[in-house]
């Protein structure tokens, strides 16, 4: 599999002995600190014109000498509520493609798909505590993970035409960047494209590592999944059902219940707006008890959850997106954790970046899954770079199915 093979090969050479994230190194760098400051390179490498927010189309990228490229950046900080144009602007920028001006090593991109992700809501607040992630400074281009395709190279390893996975994406339209975190994805392997952002990105590893690796049920096992239609919900219901236990979760819409039950085989899913008691909801759904619960939403759910948890039950976190949007002191708490105790319930919150060393089994994993169509991936596709802030507030309310990307260009 020389698509991803790369992306395996460059998170083998993470060292597998450290525990957390921003201690694996990459090429003698730490990594978090990396992401951090990778694009403040950008900005002093790059003949760059700031305009006002205008139209960006309409360049032939592979024979134009200059560039208009439209980026988001981070306007003001966004410490509760969900985030407006007020925190997040759109402007161009021109980007010099002459040769000379591209530094050695670097590549010219034009980004094609951008993953829009919940964890990108923790970047913006000006706090550091809770994902404890790097925060975006002010009038900088926010990053993510993107897909692009290389229209210059100053790097051997990368030739025009080439498709890449960039784990440092700007949120933009076009990029000249450094090539160390950039992989190669093999058109003949027959996945598409989206899915290296999905089963094959960070929604697809979360859930993975929330089930296979800290949840770990036996067959048979209870496990319930809220946000199970989401990015990571969809997966990890999947995979536990691979394993063989029973599996329900809780989502938005009747109309998203359907589809975790026709498509992606859930057992049972209930419309959480439709309940007005969880505590109701979960012994009508969980009469044995709930040995596996993977949380994405925290808040009430989580409260009942540990209601009903079986003697040894496990609760792998991967995120609370109920609770991202308010400020910190006003948000809900916990009344009867004592329940973990006399149950012996074991509750982990985790960061996939900590198990980088386990990328390569998963990916291997995933893909065999994928090409035996044991994994159903499921995509939101917003056209546009222009649609970016819209598609990220989208992931704060009830109206998406799957994972949500855009596309910046075909």
């Amino acid at each position: 599999m020389q698509s991803s093979g790369g992306i395996r090969d460059f998170f083998m050479r993470l060292n597998p002995q450290e525990p957390k994230a921003q201690h694996f190194l990459f090429n003698g760098h730490p990594i978090w600190p990396l992401l951090h400051n990778h694009y403040s390179i950008k900005t002093q490498i790059c003949h760059r014109q700031r305009k006002e927010m205008g139209g960006g189309g309409g360049v032939a990228a592979a024979a134009a000498t200059v560039v208009e490229s439209r980026e988001w950046y981070l306007a003001g900080r966004a410490t509760e509520n969900v985030p407006t144009s007020d925190h997040l602007k759109l402007r161009t920028v021109r980007i010099s493609l002459e040769y000379e001006s591209i530094p050695d090593q670097q590549v010219a991109l034009q980004l094609m798909l951008i993953s829009v992700d919940p964890y990108l809501r923790s970047r913006i607040t000006g706090r550091n505590d809770d994902l404890c992630l790097p925060q975006f400074s002010i009038n900088k281009v926010i990053t993510g993970f993107g897909i692009g395709r290389v229209i210059r190279s100053k790097n051997n390893n990368f030739n025009e035409g080439d498709i890449v996975v960039n784990p440092f994406s700007p949120i933009a339209e076009y990029c000249i960047t450094p090539s160390d975190f950039l992989r190669k994805i093999d058109p003949t392997a027959g996945i598409a494209l989206p899915d290296y952002l999905s089963c094959l990105g960070v929604p697809g590893f979360t859930a993975w590592v929330g089930i296979e690796v800290i949840g770990n049920p036996n067959p048979g096992s209870n496990v319930f999944i809220s946000a199970a239609a989401g990015g990571v919900g969809m997966f990890a219901g999947q995979l536990a059902k691979l394993k063989g236990c029973r599996v329900v979760g809780s989502t938005g819409s009747d109309e998203k219940v359907q589809i975790l039950k026709d498509e992606f085989g859930y057992d049972d899913a209930f419309n959480y707006h439709k309940e007005s008691d969880f505590d109701v909801a979960l012994t009508k759904y969980f009469p044995n008890g709930i040995d596996l619960y993977l949380d994405n939403v925290g808040g009430k759910m989580l409260g009942a959850v540990l209601n009903h948890v079986n003697t040894g039950a496990r609760i792998p976190i991967s995120g609370m997106i109920s609770q991202y949007n308010i400020n910190p002191t006003e948000r809900e708490g916990l009344k009867n954790l004592l329940n973990m105790v006399g149950k012996e319930v074991k509750m982990e919150g985790f960061m996939c970046g900590s198990f980088l060393n386990r990328f390569g089994e998963f990916s291997q994993q995933m893909e065999a899954y994928l090409k035996e169509k044991k994994i159903k991936p499921k995509h939101k596709i917003n056209q546009g770079i222009e649609s970016f802030l819209e598609s990220f507030v989208s992931l704060f309310s009830s109206s998406n199915i799957g994972k949500v990307i855009v596309q910046v260009a075909p």
